[in-house]
């Protein structure tokens, strides 16, 4: 199953090695999940690591390996009428390389 990742996720991924979003990492390889995310989630991630404690750009470090990189979303074949324009490359990712979109948002 390939499952898109968001910034959320990966921040409270690095944020905490005791919530659910370590554990999406921790059950991806015994589940056959391919966690996929992109070039922008990936920037918003390090525009944000700062504001988290020290040691999540270590794990960061150690995260970041289980990820597939895929291309940015930038269009979608069907009508997408919603408000924040920064969910969009998100929505339209997902919706073009996974089968499921994990958010916190």
């Amino acid at each position: 199953m390939r499952v898109f990742l968001d910034t959320s996720v990966l921040l409270a991924a690095c944020g905490s090695g005791r919530g659910v979003a370590s554990e999406v990492f921790r059950c991806a390889e015994a589940n056959s999940w391919i966690l996929l995310t992109t070039p922008y989630v990936i920037e918003e991630v390090l525009v944000n690591l700062p504001n988290l404690p020290a040691e999540a750009t270590a794990d960061w470090a150690r995260l970041r390996p289980n990820l597939t990189m895929v291309d940015n979303g930038l269009t979608i074949d069907r009508a997408a009428v919603f408000e924040p324009a920064k969910d969009r490359p998100i929505v339209f990712s997902a919706s073009a390389w996974a089968e499921v979109l994990l958010t916190l948002d």
